[in-house]
């Protein structure tokens, strides 16, 4: 089939479908989409709330548990005891499925009535210590992670895997005693840094490898002793850090914008990424034909994927989190373990097959519409049928799908092959992963006709400490501050969903006082909207390499283009109104050794 030009009917731009894309449409036999790969992506993050934690009862046995789910959302909630257990039958709520009303509409009712899990923690039974978190696994004494397996002492992280003792960060793995860091790997002792792999004891750099003692760098590649890029002995290293006093609050947001002004001079390489082949994006990693995608691990053969950090996902489109062996899907948010030809779903695990518009489903097969069910097979709206039967009646339902499609707001229609409306979202817009990375205003929601705005709970709780007045050393914080409430610098005058204060926590003190690090004076989700903002965003720009002769010396460095300007262009994360200087892969190899 040729290429086609269509027009969102969401955000009314105009997008192309390409001659490959309808051959993966066609054989997992859903129709071309009627959104755009933007706003496709923020219709699934819509239904991803993996940061704002809520106290809630579970609706069977009226313990306290913590929940994405708001109290007062029409859902019924238990706790992961209660959900997993044999004393409720999913299939109880089965219904039969009515040709007079649209299946979305059906749908959301079903969604309203099933019992869901209170949070994606995988299994409890493997968590020590660790009661606040979100979509992770493996945790021992860890505190507000999300999206995060196997670590240790950590607190404050999103994607982090395999650390240990590390304190607000986001895209971390193997690493230890890191602090306010994004995206760094097999590191130990990094702080205030980002894209920095096999590094220790380093200080306010970029884009190292192999270093050790470094301060304020950028492009280095097995040094030490370096600040801003300038070679020193161990001796005058250690004295000149020494003098900058990184005890000091005042002193380390000095250091912290002379830093990022540093990094603005310093070449980047057009994508965060190695050992790719035919890959477009950014954070992508040992990936092979793989397009307009972010944050992939071991990605093969894949178009517009997010957060798929575990291995490996293959043949699929418009996946958002997980991966992990996930096959021939599209349209899936949260799916993975084994998991092929999954569509328009929501958190679907454990080699679950041929599922269509299935929502917490573990282990099962031919599935169309239900919700919460386990090792269950040939179930519509709950209700199980015959194979034939099943079979029979999905065809006739993916028909009825076309011709009475589900009407939301704006002249958004919604037929099989879409995800989930914007509309029948369990989350306020502003507590899912959509406000991070399409932030909208309460009057935009409104206009636009998506799910609802959350206003913030009125909290109790009295500031007791302002933020100027903490000490400006560590050394001189004394244990008590634990029992203060601390406000928050931004006083929510930002748009990172301040909380106004917060407090610090026994093991953050700790922390701190091991490395001499001076305390925050922004809550957690200011220091979380801050670290977002540096990372790259999942959306692409065509550019041209900005790499020219007048920027060097040696020509014989860049043989591709001995005079003039580079001729080489891609797609990037990096806009064209951001001033960071940004090569293609050959400029950069030649500069960066």
């Amino acid at each position: 089939m040729n290429q086609e030009k269509k027009q969102c009917q969401n955000c009314k731009s105009e997008f192309t479908i390409e001659p490959d894309d309808f051959a993966f449409y066609e054989k997992i036999k859903v129709p071309a989409p009627t959104f755009c790969f933007h706003c496709r992506m923020q219709r699934r993050f819509s239904f991803r709330n993996d940061r704002t934690l809520f106290k809630r009862k579970c609706s069977r046995c009226e313990k306290d548990v913590i929940s994405i789910y708001h109290k007062d959302s029409p859902y019924i909630v238990y706790c992961q005891s209660c959900w997993w257990s044999d004393k409720w039958d999913p299939l109880e709520y089965g219904t039969e499925y009515d040709f007079n009303k649209s299946f979305f509409e059906q749908f959301d009712a079903l969604l309203k009535r099933v019992p869901i899990i209170a949070n994606f923690v995988v299994d409890e039974s493997r968590m020590l210590n660790s009661p606040y978190n979100n979509m992770v696994l493996d945790l021992k004494n860890c505190y507000l992670l999300t999206d995060s397996d196997f670590d240790e002492d950590c607190s404050y992280g999103c994607e982090l895997e395999k650390s240990k003792n590390c304190v607000d960060t986001n895209l971390v793995s193997e690493s230890e005693l890191c602090y306010e860091v994004i995206n760094c790997h097999k590191c130990y002792q990094t702080l205030w840094s980002q894209d920095c792999k096999a590094c220790s004891d380093v200080w306010f750099s970029r884009d190292l490898h192999g270093c050790q003692s470094c301060f304020g760098c950028t492009n280095l590649r097995n040094q030490k002793y370096h600040i801003f890029n300038k070679p020193y002995t161990k001796e005058d290293y250690e004295k000149k850090l020494k003098q900058f006093n990184l005890t000091s609050y005042l002193n380390i947001a000095k250091h912290k914008a002379r830093s990022k002004e540093f990094w603005g001079k310093s070449i980047h390489k057009y994508i965060h990424g190695i050992q790719n082949i035919n890959v477009s994006g950014d954070y992508i990693y040992n990936s092979k034909n793989t397009y307009n995608s972010w944050i992939v691990y071991d990605g093969e053969d894949n178009k517009y994927l997010q957060y798929q950090v575990a291995p490996t996902t293959k043949d699929c489109y418009d996946i958002s989190q997980f991966g992990a062996g996930t096959e021939l899907s599209y349209e899936v948010l949260q799916g993975g373990n084994g998991i092929s030809r999954v569509r328009g779903s929501w958190f679907v695990l454990n080699d679950s097959q041929d599922i269509d518009y299935g929502v917490q489903i573990m282990g099962s097969s031919n599935i169309f519409g239900c919700v919460s069910l386990r090792k269950k097979q040939y179930c519509i709206l709950n209700k199980q049928y015959s194979k034939e039967e099943y079979e029979s009646l999905r065809e006739k339902i993916i028909k009825h799908m076309s011709d009475l499609p589900y009407e939301g707001d704006n002249g958004r229609k919604y037929s099989y092959g879409e995800f989930f409306p914007i509309e029948i979202s369990p989350f306020a817009y502003n507590e899912t992963t959509a406000q991070e990375y399409f932030p909208l205003t309460k009057e935009e929601i409104k206009k636009r006709g998506y799910n609802l705005w959350r206003e913030p709970e009125r909290r109790d709780y009295k500031v007791t400490i302002a933020p100027d007045d903490l000490p400006d050393s560590i050394e001189q914080v004394e244990d008590s501050v634990v029992r203060e409430i601390v406000g928050c610098k931004h006083n929510a005058e930002c748009k990172h969903a301040c909380t106004k204060a917060f407090r610090i926590i026994s093991s953050e003190l700790a922390f701190y006082k091991q490395l001499k690090l001076p305390l925050p004076r922004l809550c957690p989700n200011c220091r979380h909207g801050e670290r977002i903002e540096l990372r790259n965003p999942p959306l692409t720009w065509h550019r041209q390499c900005v790499c020219d002769y007048e920027m060097y010396q040696n020509t014989a460095k860049h043989s591709h283009h001995p005079e003039g300007r580079c001729p080489n262009e891609f797609e990037t994360s990096y806009a064209p109104e951001r001033g960071e200087v940004v090569y293609c892969e050959q400029c950069y190899q030649s500069e960066v050794v």
